[in-house]
């Protein structure tokens, strides 16, 4: 291989010699990486993935979440940082349009109040154990919260910070129930292409939740089963 090489100021030719074996395994490693962006381009795990994972910001303690309506929107004030941001893959959780995941976290409930236009927000499923309040207008869920006080979560408001125009939030830290975006229309075929966006975009991926959370989950079933453990 020929060619000019730029240093100091002047361009050098140089020569340098490249097996065939060295070569072929180039163009095989040219041949993946096009394939790999092929496939990464033709879909969306979520804009605030897609786009570049954003880190909180030190000190930041909340802002507001506006609904997707031109006019009257829904405003709700959250004055906590999110907790255990996460894509989600679940077919309950809203997702922006074209998007394989939702990005929801928690707050604590108490620091939730609706402020503009709550005769908007309608409960989505009162069936299920998340209450998500949505709009009326544009189906934007605004936040979710559980009224049993005996669930895990009990106390903790599920939100979508990407609906803040306020920057400083807790970006997405794993991806959780991935498999269930094949029960929305997602050939089975292309799951092994979004776990590694998701991995290369440096979120773990689990079909259920993080070790972290489920781990608080088994904690409350044991302390209300009485089998809870220190040590």
């Amino acid at each position: 291989i020929e060619g000019d090489f730029e240093c100091c100021g002047g361009a050098r030719p140089i020569r340098a010699y490249i097996s065939p074996n060295t070569l072929a395994s180039y163009r095989v490693y040219q041949v993946y990486q096009g394939i790999k962006e092929t496939m990464m381009s033709s879909f969306s795990l979520h804009p605030s993935v897609d786009h570049g994972i954003a880190k909180g910001a030190e000190g930041f303690n909340g802002g507001t979440l506006q609904c997707l309506c031109a006019s009257d929107p829904v405003q709700v004030q959250v004055g906590a940082q999110v907790a255990f941001n996460h894509a989600c893959g679940c077919s309950k959780c809203w997702k922006p349009a074209g998007a394989l995941f939702s990005v929801v976290g928690v707050v604590p409930r108490d620091k939730v109040q609706v402020t503009a236009h709550p005769e908007k927000l309608k409960v989505v499923d009162e069936s299920a154990p998340i209450q998500r309040h949505a709009c009326t207008g544009c189906g934007t869920h605004l936040f979710g919260r559980i009224e049993n006080h005996n669930h895990p979560f009990y106390g903790l408001d599920f939100i979508h910070t990407e609906l803040s125009p306020q920057t400083g939030w807790d970006g997405p830290g794993f991806a959780a129930f991935v498999s269930s975006i094949i029960e929305t229309g997602t050939p089975s075929a292309q799951m092994a292409a979004i776990r590694q966006a998701l991995t290369d975009k440096g979120l773990p991926t689990y079909d259920c939740l993080s070790p972290a959370l489920m781990d608080l989950i088994a904690t409350h079933t044991a302390k209300a089963k009485g089998t809870y453990r220190e040590s």
